[in-house]
């Protein structure tokens, strides 16, 4: 289902590295194009494939000044529903996710007795190996080029489990999370971490598509107000990528800041969502 618009993304990636490079100097389309190796009708083409959108449109959601318009939109947005009471503004993202922290003494056993299956898939972000346990999916992550580095990642993660490649069990879940629908049953996660990364990574939840927010409003959506860095660093070990959406934090400036997965790809996500939520 993702193949074509995985196939995109490496062409879609190199002309975000480009326009990072040269903002300043606001580069033509036919420009962008040359660098990727394509005609400017093709490059067009295969851009609005991939974002819905055109890359002139695409690249107006990533400039600092539209970023700090939604970090103001959604902050607003947040306060509102939090004082009625609410966990967030995305009522349905809430009933698309649940999610499950592992106990302490399955922390200390670093997954002995545990099976994990695991697939190579590709994406609308390139490719990524999400993985499994009967509880619910423990990890996803984008793949290089070099593929076995990501399974061996994974196990670093869980050294006493049971590593088990079966596409056939992860496929459905990828078409799930980026295709996704509050039909059938909510896709469940199970996080292992500390309780300080945890509480982080459920306050991530609560953003919905399309929204961003700054590293200190997380904080406070953590219950974290005065520990800012240790949130951004908790943010930058989610093992649960784009499900669990680290990629909508960015600095209160407007600025995109880091990814562990790369910078053109935080942008080509936050655009991606912007382009699918943000004009419906």
């Amino acid at each position: 289902m993702f193949a074509e618009a995985s196939a995109d993304y490496a062409c879609i990636e190199k002309a975000i590295y480009y326009l990072e490079e040269n903002y300043q100097s606001q580069p033509s389309l036919a420009e962008i194009a040359a660098q990727v190796g394509l005609s400017e009708f093709h490059f067009q083409r295969l851009f609005t494939r991939w974002a819905g959108i055109s890359p002139k449109r695409f690249a107006q959601y990533l400039t600092m000044q539209h970023a700090k318009q939604v970090l103001d939109e959604s902050q607003s947005v947040l306060e509102a529903a939090y004082a009625a009471g609410l966990s967030g503004p995305g009522r349905l993202h809430d009933l698309f996710i649940t999610h499950e922290a592992i106990t302490p003494g399955e922390y200390k056993s670093k997954g002995e007795g545990l099976t994990i299956r695991y697939g190579i898939h590709p994406t609308p972000f390139g490719e990524t190996l999400l993985a499994l346990t009967e509880r619910g999916i423990c990890g996803l992550s984008f793949v290089s080029a070099r593929q076995a580095q990501a399974v061996d990642e994974l196990g670093r993660a869980w050294p006493r489990a049971n590593l088990v490649a079966d596409e056939d069990e992860t496929r459905p879940y990828l078409t799930r999370i980026f295709s996704p629908s509050t039909n059938g049953n909510p896709l469940p996660v199970y996080l292992k971490g500390t309780n300080f990364q945890i509480q982080v990574w459920t306050a991530l939840l609560r953003i919905p598509p399309g929204a961003l927010v700054s590293y200190g409003t997380l904080a406070k959506m953590s219950g974290q107000d005065k520990a800012v860095r240790a949130v951004g660093t908790a943010v930058g070990r989610n093992p649960i990528a784009y499900l669990i959406p680290c990629h909508r934090v960015i600095h209160q400036a407007g600025g995109f800041g880091s990814y562990h997965w790369g910078t053109a790809r935080k942008k080509a996500m936050i655009g991606w969502e912007a382009a699918h939520f943000s004009e419906q």
